[in-house]
């Protein structure tokens, strides 16, 4: 056994990284790198075998060549023009061994450059690319979406062309009632890319409703619905991630109070008294300016709660098929309540979500290609069609 003995020194010039262990020591994010700290081919095998691969099985080389392709497609679809497409450097684009942007990635110089800002581009991309295709919930997505909606089918009926919310008792229309059933896959990495963790267990929306009623104040009685059917509660709602941009809660309260009596004398469904009640909650109401999504625009309103439901994985889907009880984790959905109005605003304009999308594209495209991408991209002439 070959004695060790402390020594610092190096074949090579010993050297730091300092921008790379500046991003590791104080949490940088993957994504907002703008370069790799690799040396050569055997660097990149080490850093993709720690990364997850075993280089050995032959299916792991067709896995990264498939992201890749992927990741170029992505980022001329969503990034680019037609003509800039183009731009991507064939050594990127088309490599013969995609772990050579791994080292791309690592030069510094003025012709490596170019090389090194696409193949980050491209490498920010297939990181998301590799979080998705290995997220274990989404793998159950078929189950989470069946239980789930399950859940939802409890009190959201449906007669004719009419859906209302209900929990036995108290029994309210909906204008709209949207289930979004899955997120596409372009969608997931187009969030995961301009979010600063970038994660997919980090994106909440995968499935979802949207509850559109006439008032705000039937907003506010949705809510308790919602909450006595126990679909809502203060351990399955993710606190940090509820967003409220519609319903001042102490001026609700001031209007329902003053307004209780008349309703519960009302025999049939009171349609003006609730509208004579949101005018004056509208009256009366402070803005409700609580949303941290930098993407929203402006005139955007609505209860959004993101909701924990316990989902059961039948014995069948698992490894284990011995096991006693089926195994569960936590799945998180989005219940969205919005009033007509606020509806109709979100359908165009600055509220909107095709504005909402395209400003979601600006800031993914200025996080995975860097700046100085962008502004070399920018000075190119137009290649010919």
């Amino acid at each position: 056994m070959t004695e060790l003995r402390a020594s610092l020194k190096s074949t090579r010039k010993f050297s730091l990284n300092w921008s790379y262990l500046n991003a590791i020591a104080h949490g940088v994010s993957a994504i907002d790198l703008g370069a790799m700290a690799l040396r050569n081919l055997h660097d990149a095998r080490q850093f993709v075998r720690e990364y997850g691969f075993d280089l050995d099985q032959p299916a792991a080389p067709a896995l990264i060549a498939r992201a890749h392709r992927e990741a170029v497609d992505f980022i001329a679809a969503t990034f680019l023009t037609p003509r800039q497409g183009a731009l991507i450097p064939p050594e990127v684009a088309a490599p013969d061994d995609p772990l050579q942007l791994l080292v791309y990635a690592s030069l510094r110089g003025q012709h490596a450059d170019l090389l090194r800002m696409w193949s980050c581009a491209v490498l920010k991309v297939m990181h998301g690319i590799f979080y998705i295709d290995n997220n274990l919930k989404l793998r159950y997505f078929n189950t989470i979406r069946e239980q789930v909606f399950a859940s939802l089918d409890e009190v959201i009926h449906r007669d004719g062309d009419h859906y209302f919310l209900s929990d036995g008792e108290v029994c309210l229309p909906l204008l709209h009632y949207d289930r979004k059933s899955n997120k596409g896959r372009n969608s997931i990495l187009l969030k995961l890319l301009q979010k600063a963790a970038y994660l997919a267990a980090d994106i909440f929306d995968h499935l979802g409703v949207r509850l559109v009623f006439g008032t705000r104040i039937e907003c506010l009685f949705a809510l308790r619905t919602l909450q006595r059917a126990h679909l809502l509660s203060v351990t399955n709602v993710d606190a940090q991630r509820t967003r409220n941009t519609l319903l001042d809660l102490d001026a609700a309260k001031q209007v329902f109070i003053k307004y209780r009596a008349m309703l519960e004398r009302s025999d049939d469904y009171p349609v003006a008294l609730l509208r004579r009640m949101d005018e004056e909650l509208l009256a009366s109401s402070q803005p409700q300016t609580r949303s941290d999504n930098p993407h929203s625009g402006d005139g955007f309103s609505s209860i959004q709660v993101t909701v924990r439901k316990m989902i059961h994985v039948p014995p069948d889907e698992t490894a284990d098929a011995g096991q006693d009880y089926d195994v569960g984790f936590f799945f998180e959905y989005e219940i969205q309540l919005m009033d007509q109005a606020s509806h109709e605003r979100s359908l165009s304009g600055p509220a909107s979500h095709e504005a909402y999308k395209l400003r979601q594209i600006d800031t993914a495209r200025a996080r995975v290609c860097g700046r100085e991408l962008l502004d070399w991209i920018a000075r190119q002439p137009a290649p010919p069609p």
